[in-house]
């Protein structure tokens, strides 16, 4: 059976034999649809009763990347449900996919967004004549500029900056490689940190030799330092919000879509694992992606 006939029964099944007003039976159809969607983005050719359940646990967490709240969530899976219990009441399949398939859990906490007034507060209380604050404005410079999870940040590495060309080569989750983009604000502070700072270290230490930011003993810097020269810098611009590397982040993509920046573009730097962004980075406009953070990026529109 294709999806239009079977959508087509399973719209009379819920108007006929379970009564359903018509404000469901639609709002249930379109949960089924967005499935339809969701194999067709991923072109998975499949029959209705082909779906398997390693499809819809990423159906599922397709719904999640895009950001639909718990409860919408939810609400869909129930409508999937609804569709492959009328399957199998047909005998359409023989057994019942959606089964084992689990909810969302607890929506998870949108983590405070800062201004980008706030932002330039915090990269002014950095006391530039110490080593370690030209080291630590770089940082925070190239958290809000490139989005980056805090591990990727810790892991960075010399050979993977192209100032020339204004580009990071990132190892992100499950040693996934991406590019992204580096605006010229970051790219002069981390200038100033290298010529100014790295290269007179004496210390580096082997496993040290290739990592960009180093701490004074010559070893990569540890999340936990990252922590706290966020924290520090939040306290001493007296902002009250819970801030971390990870407002950076959440700042740095808020910032680009309030901008009018294209949101698969931001998704792609984030480097979020979704099924749709699996190993995009092999397929990415590094041409458009510069363009995108020199026009939509708050650092490149001052004055």
């Amino acid at each position: 059976m294709n999806w239009k006939s079977t959508i087509k029964g399973f719209k009379a099944y819920m108007q006929l034999e379970r009564a359903m007003s018509i404000h469901s039976i639609d709002a249930y159809s379109r949960d089924v649809a967005k499935l339809v969607e969701y194999l067709e983005i991923t072109e998975s050719q499949v029959a209705p009763q082909e779906v398997s359940f390693e499809q819809l646990e990423k159906f599922i967490w397709w719904l999640n990347e895009l950001g639909l709240s718990a409860e919408t969530q939810a609400r869909i899976l129930s409508g999937i449900k609804a569709f492959y219990k009328y399957m199998l009441l047909e005998d359409i399949i023989d057994d019942d996919p959606t089964q084992l398939l689990e909810g969302p859990r607890m929506q998870r906490k949108i983590p405070d967004v800062l201004s980008y007034d706030e932002i330039q507060s915090m990269l002014a209380t950095i006391d530039l004549s110490h080593n370690h604050g030209i080291r630590n404005r770089a940082i925070l410079e190239t958290l809000y500029a490139s989005g980056l999870r805090v591990s990727e940040l810790t892991s960075l590495k010399l050979s993977g900056y192209f100032p020339e060309i204004g580009f990071l080569k990132i190892h992100g989750k499950n040693n996934k490689e991406r590019i992204v983009p580096i605006g010229e604000e970051a790219i002069k502070h981390i200038g100033f940190y290298i010529n100014g700072v790295r290269n007179h270290m004496r210390n580096i230490k082997k496993e040290g030799e290739d990592v960009l930011f180093l701490n004074r003993f010559g070893k990569g810097l540890s999340r936990i330092m990252i922590f706290m020269v966020v924290k520090e810098a939040a306290q001493a611009a007296g902002i009250q919000k819970n801030v971390s590397p990870h407002t950076f982040r959440h700042s740095f993509a808020t910032h680009l879509i309030e901008g009018g920046a294209d949101l698969k573009a931001v998704q792609d730097m984030l480097g979020h694992e979704s099924i749709i962004t699996t190993e995009i980075y092999t397929h990415l406009d590094t041409d458009y992606l510069r363009e995108t953070i020199m026009n939509f990026h708050p650092m490149n529109r001052r004055g």
